[in-house]
């Protein structure tokens, strides 16, 4: 509030600041919807035509925007088309597991040029940072692309960076990958900017961006297969804890499950004796079911009767125990079910565990399926890097 004869006068926009706003909408657009015109631009940004066409060529001297061909069929001339030019940037997403590291390459646009597997057998732990660069350099290569082309890479992995110490905690299934200098080690060895995140958290970032919670800023991600964990994101972002270990719910104990005293030396806890694949395969064995993994003998059982009905009566409850633990302190929106197991169980699967959930809280969140194509995690990271380097290369004020 002022006082009478007092006022507070707001600072316009500099031109230059203005400038690149417009530059950035245009931009935005470009990826959404082109190839376009400038009187298309025109129309979408509101700006006059020759407004747009002095930003077209500002961009096209930048590198930003290339023109791809003219409009054809229409009434008038044909018009230039412009498209945010693919080589202005690239980046690189990474998967690691305990048995590869997955790698994609992909150009500004959010195309992947290629992908390459790297399996992770005899590497030395000090040569972590080396044999991941490595990898990249074979994936820039396959994509046609001349070294040191990557401008920002994340890398997915099963744990999480403490903040406070830059170690990697809860994966002690991944040796090597525990420096307190990892990050330092990986940006000097790919040569471009990286950042490390919990791979559940990039698969949440992935469903935001394509998938089944679009539009949703409040959910959870429950990822079931080999491991047991979850993603908490809380108005749009993740939330990573203190330590970087919020999500880490397969420590958590449950009923039914051995209580672990000690679970920073035995790695393991309640949910993930109840419900991780080694778990899984233990009750599908209980109920006659032979397949050798966690999803085949999840798929074996629906088409099964009798058996197979009790076993997916019996997994889905163990799964919605966990889940009740976790709505009854963050009360989403939605839950999300992601991974091998919840994949191979499809709507069957989802239906139990929602029922048998609700059963259990007063809370009763909607829970779907991830609707993720192809590898989530590695898609997450393309997204989170995509949006880091568009920051910078499409910041045009100076």
């Amino acid at each position: 509030m002022t006082t009478s004869g007092q006022h507070h006068a707001r600072t316009p926009g500099t031109p230059s600041l203005l400038r690149a706003l417009n530059d950035r909408a245009a931009l935005d657009l470009l990826l959404a919807h082109g190839p376009l015109s400038r009187s298309r631009i025109s129309t979408l940004t509101g700006l006059s035509k020759p407004t747009a066409s002095q930003l077209l060529a500002r961009l096209e001297a930048a590198g930003l925007v290339v023109p791809v061909g003219t409009t054809a069929g229409g009434p008038g001339p044909n018009a230039r088309l412009y498209q945010v030019n693919p080589a202005a940037a690239h980046v690189a997403a990474l998967d690691v597991t305990s048995t590869e590291v997955r790698v994609a390459v992909a150009d500004l646009t959010g195309t992947t040029l290629a992908e390459h597997r790297a399996p992770t057998t005899g590497w030395a732990a000090d040569a972590t940072a080396t044999e991941v660069a490595h990898a990249v350099a074979r994936t820039v290569r396959a994509a046609g692309l001349p070294p040191g082309a990557v401008d920002q890479a994340v890398i997915g992995i099963g744990g999480a960076l403490d903040p406070a110490t830059g170690r990697l905690r809860y994966a002690a299934h991944l040796p090597g990958w525990h420096s307190p200098q990892l990050v330092p080690a990986l940006r000097a060895a790919i040569g471009a900017p990286v950042s490390v995140e919990n791979d559940v958290n990039l698969a949440a970032v992935a469903e935001q961006a394509h998938g089944a919670t679009r539009g949703c800023d409040d959910f959870v991600l429950l990822w079931a297969g080999r491991g047991i964990g979850a993603a908490v994101v809380i108005g749009g972002r993740p939330h990573r804890g203190f330590t970087g270990g919020a999500g880490e719910v397969g420590y958590m104990p449950l009923p039914g499950a051995p209580v672990v005293r000690d679970v920073r030396r035995k790695n393991s806890g309640g949910f993930q004796e109840l419900a991780g694949a080694p778990a899984v395969l233990a009750l599908a064995r209980q109920h006659g079911l032979t397949a050798p993994t966690a999803g085949l003998a999840v798929a074996e059982a629906l088409r099964t009767p009798g058996k197979g009905a009790s076993f997916l009566t019996g997994l889905a409850g163990r799964l919605a125990l966990g889940l009740a633990s976790i709505v009854t302190v963050v009360d989403p929106e939605l839950l999300v079910l992601a991974g091998e197991v919840p994949a191979a169980g499809g709507e069957r699967l989802r239906a139990l565990v929602q029922d048998a959930l609700h059963d259990l809280t007063v809370a009763r969140p909607e829970v779907r399926s991830s609707t993720v194509r192809g590898h989530p995690v590695l898609r997450g990271a393309l997204h989170r890097a995509l949006t880091t380097v568009r920051d910078t290369v499409f910041t045009t004020h100076h």
